[in-house]
């Protein structure tokens, strides 16, 4: 069965396993880094990304995840999560994981009070997905090797580049798992092409 990890030190975790196992595969909550050695894939949850990247630093995440990463394993940032994916944020010089390829823009829909629930068309989705913007980012700008799946009023907000999938909603917020499946194919697929 394959197994999808949560990053379990802030944000939206338990709403995310339940997705996870709502597509039939493993949720773990991932609290220690040498638990992404059992995983097949990884999601950085929602949250609030300074917070959520000051833990990273104490509980000596970066690295690893970087190591993750770099076997090519699939991660999938949603909201604050896409912030720490990005390669950069508008306005600071100190990106977090830098992986994706995409410079985002923090809080860009308002603040808590402007949250909202828009119909989204996405890549790869036969129907429209309703997202949960809170407090969310936008990607401003994605690099050429950067698939852009869905825009909303004219802002990017889904994007993948290879094994990396960012989204600036809340896929788990709601009882449509098929973004989380989305992710979960990623991970299969990985995991199918690099089995010995």
């Amino acid at each position: 069965m394959l197994t999808i990890g949560v990053l379990g030190l802030q944000g939206a975790v338990r709403e995310h396993i339940r997705s996870i196992e709502a597509c039939g595969s493993k949720g773990v909550v991932i609290k220690r880094p040498e638990q992404l050695d059992d995983i097949d894939g990884l999601i950085l949850p929602g949250g609030e990304s300074t917070t959520m990247r000051r833990l990273m630093d104490t509980y000596h995440f970066m690295e690893p995840l970087r190591e993750f990463a770099a076997q090519g394993k699939p991660m999938f940032g949603t909201c604050a999560g896409l912030i720490i994916l990005a390669k950069e944020i508008a306005g600071t010089d100190n990106a977090h994981l830098g992986l994706l390829n995409v410079v985002v823009e923090r809080n860009s829909f308002g603040r808590q009070v402007d949250s909202f629930e828009a119909d989204l068309t996405i890549k790869g989705l036969d129907e429209p997905f309703t997202g949960v913007f809170i407090r969310a980012p936008h990607i401003l700008e994605a690099g050429e090797d950067v698939e852009v799946l869905c825009e909303h009023n004219g802002r990017i907000v889904a994007a993948k580049q290879g094994n990396f999938l960012g989204c600036s909603f809340h896929p788990e917020l709601t009882d449509d798992h098929r973004v989380t499946e989305l992710f979960v194919k990623m991970a299969e697929k990985h995991k199918q092409e690099t089995a010995v």
